[in-house]
């Protein structure tokens, strides 16, 4: 069986170790200028047109019986440490048990759903990817700068200051991954797709609880979740995600030639 592969050069291009730019979590002097008046105000164009997506993307959910408690922004362009790499990240608010008591199976199909919009849609606010959520009212939410884009005021105000980055950590950490990537991309090379599958499975649960493990002790500059961020921005968990879908399909192709993986 005749078989495509990357050339040993591109995979090391691909995946080699990095020497971690922190320039982009440098903290600004402001928030986003292109989102919020000099008074820390959303601008209400940008208001009304976040509100107008969330409403159109609700309705989507065939949920009516159920109302929204709120529509926030959060992360860095709900703070001071926005860059180029920033989403407008907004989450809708309500109670899944509101929706049914299997709350797992509830999160299950909003994942799937919220997945769909995501893929489907390609929405910018002042040149920034709109990326739409939905969020537990129940469950707490861990950020320094919360905006409620329903009732136009801020739920948690975020200050200014120095955030110190543990870069030696971040970067000893982001690169740990980096080579376990690395290593699974060998087994792709080798045909082992079924152990790829379960090792990418196994990463990115590592990953998950890694990254929450840093919010819950030390928040958002915390050095798991700054690792989580530059491994994102890298396009190395897209190119996981990638690799985790090359090799189901490859495992399950009966025909002579095998799918090329192609970053």
């Amino acid at each position: 069986m005749q078989i495509n592969r990357l050339k040993e050069q591109e995979v090391s291009d691909i995946i080699a170790k990095e020497n971690i730019d922190l320039s982009s979590f440098k903290v600004k002097n402001t928030l986003n200028p292109k989102i919020f008046d000099k008074s820390k105000h959303m601008y209400d164009e940008i208001r009304s047109r976040l509100l107008m997506i969330a409403d159109d993307f609700f309705e989507t959910l065939d949920i009516g019986w159920v109302d929204i408690d709120d529509v926030i922004l959060t992360g860095s362009l709900a703070n001071y440490n926005w860059s180029k790499f920033s989403d407008v990240d907004v989450h809708i608010l309500l109670k899944f048990k509101d929706v049914d008591d299997n709350v797992g199976l509830v999160r299950e199909y909003f994942n799937s759903k919220k997945n769909l919009w995501n893929e489907k849609h390609d929405i910018t606010i002042k040149g920034y990817d709109v990326e739409l959520y939905l969020q537990d009212t129940n469950e707490s939410h861990v950020s320094s700068g919360v905006y409620s884009v329903m009732w136009g005021g801020w739920v948690v105000k975020p200050e200014k200051g120095d955030k110190k980055i543990d870069s030696k950590k971040v970067s000893e950490k982001a690169n740990n991954i980096i080579d376990a990537i690395k290593h699974i991309h060998g087994m792709y090379v080798n045909e082992e797709y079924d152990k790829v599958i379960r090792s990418i499975k196994t990463l990115k649960e590592k990953l998950k609880k890694l990254r929450q493990a840093g919010l819950d002790r030390a928040g958002e500059y915390s050095f798991e979740n700054i690792a989580f961020k530059v491994l994102r921005r890298g396009g190395f968990l897209e190119k996981l995600t990638h690799m985790e879908t090359m090799a189901y399909d490859n495992s399950l192709t009966l025909d002579e030639s095998i799918k090329l993986l192609k970053y």
